[in-house]
């Protein structure tokens, strides 16, 4: 990897100009404490929410459709319990959270649903934006809450004292804390980015804050429809970034990262993280 690239997205990093964006593929290898292999792509993940099995072939096309399956078979309540049996067994953290985390980053995205990234700050003050789906009370899709370090909880803030003097995770697709709340199924990811493209998934402060922002993608499929269209929303009014990947890119994929002025490494994300 060109060396001068290598430092230009260090410096980023710590200035909070590149913001580091987390997707499945940082699981890559990642076990539990007990030796079970945490889900790190589409495939693994049907395996997982379907004890091992495999789907037909139309459901392990992405698993965003399987779990619409599951929900259909065995109702919401059951993939919410599902996705919060995975995401709660204990594992330690990735090397993208080890390699990342040292920078400081004021701003990170965590496409995942697991509460690694909220663990690892819960030794200091920050604010997180809990993504949610299907709301029927209102339009907005994401609730605001700040942790308070000395009572080791977070409670609910008005999106009004969201600032940037401490870090901010979003969560968009949800996790097990505050409670178990996930986006996960073909429905949840209809409804999140209807209103996600109507500005209803973020908080006015972010999207004045994400302008002109780099993004650095780190086990992104953009492959995946699903990933694309989450990103594009996401990473609205970025200015460029950066892409780690070794998949071969799909003509699809090949256009949205053209579109996007983003950069591809193309490294192993194992590799990459190494050199950070």
């Amino acid at each position: 990897m060109n060396q001068e690239l290598l430092e230009s997205i260090k410096e980023e990093l710590k200035a909070g100009v590149t913001i580091p964006y987390f997707g499945l593929g940082v699981f890559e290898g990642v076990t539990t404490t007990e030796g079970e292999a945490m889900p790190f792509d589409s495939d693994s993940m049907i395996l997982m929410m379907n004890g091992g099995r495999a789907m037909p072939p139309r459901l392990m096309f992405e698993y965003s459709r399987a779990a619409m399956h599951l929900e259909q078979r065995k109702g919401r309540q059951f993939m919410e319990q599902m996705m919060n049996f995975i995401y709660t067994k204990p594992f330690g953290p990735t090397e993208a959270h080890t390699k990342i985390l040292p920078y400081h980053p004021p701003y990170i995205v965590d496409i995942n649903r697991d509460p690694k990234m909220q663990e690892l700050l819960s030794g200091e003050s920050h604010f997180l934006i809990f993504g949610k789906a299907r709301i029927a009370a209102e339009p907005k899709r994401y609730e605001v809450y700040e942790w308070d370090v000395e009572n080791k909880k977070y409670f609910l803030v008005d999106e009004s004292c969201l600032d940037d003097t401490k870090p901010i995770l979003m969560k968009p697709m949800g996790s097990p804390l505050p409670e178990p709340s996930f986006v996960i199924s073909d429905a949840d990811y209809v409804d999140w980015l209807t209103e996600a493209m109507g500005g209803f998934a973020f908080p006015s402060m972010i999207k004045t804050y994400r302008k002109g922002k780099k993004y650095l993608f780190m086990g992104v499929s953009f492959n995946r429809d699903t990933d694309r269209m989450v990103a594009n929303e996401i990473a609205l009014d970025l200015e460029g970034g950066y892409v780690v990947t070794d998949e071969e890119l799909t003509k699809k994929a090949e256009k949205f990262i053209e579109k996007h002025d983003l950069e591809v490494i193309p490294m192993k994300l194992a590799d990459f993280l190494k050199v950070l």
